[in-house]
């Protein structure tokens, strides 16, 4: 895969610290939920893009 779908990733888990961080801040557990999740799926791509890397 290749630098866009990095790039992508990171944007999503950014994504989904400022959805969680503003669920926090407006104490909307809803919103502080899919945030996390966001981040979780950002991080599971990520760990897919760096396996495929490493058979490179």
């Amino acid at each position: 895969m290749g630098l866009d779908d990095k790039i992508k990733n990171a944007a999503e888990d950014i994504a989904g610290k400022a959805k969680e961080a503003f669920g926090k801040g407006t104490d909307n557990e809803r919103l502080e939920a899919e945030g996390h999740a966001d981040q979780s799926k950002a991080n599971v791509k990520q760990a897919g893009e760096n396996v495929k890397d490493a058979f490179k």
